[in-house]
C-alpha cells in the first residue's frame, strides 16, 4: 500500500533511462570543458602570482631565526 508520501516520491523520480541519458550528456559537456585547457591569459596571471608569492617568501625573515 502506498502512502501519500510514497506516491509523491514515486512521481518525482526519473527513470533509469532518463538518468543515464542525463549522465551521458553531463560527461560529454565536462569532457569538452576539460579538453579546452586553460586560456593563455589565465596561465600568465597564475605565473605572475607564483612569482609574487616566491618574492614575498624570499623577502620574509624566517620565524625563530635571529
Amino acid at each position: 500500500m502506498l502512502t501519500e508520501v510514497n506516491q509523491r516520491k514515486a512521481r518525482g523520480r526519473l527513470g533509469r533511462d532518463v538518468q543515464s541519458k542525463i549522465g551521458q550528456q553531463l560527461r560529454a559537456m565536462y569532457d569538452n570543458v576539460v579538453n579546452e585547457g586553460v586560456p593563455d591569459r589565465f596561465n600568465e596571471m597564475l605565473r605572475q602570482l607564483d612569482e609574487q608569492k616566491g618574492a614575498e617568501e624570499t623577502s620574509k625573515p624566517e620565524k625563530g631565526v635571529n
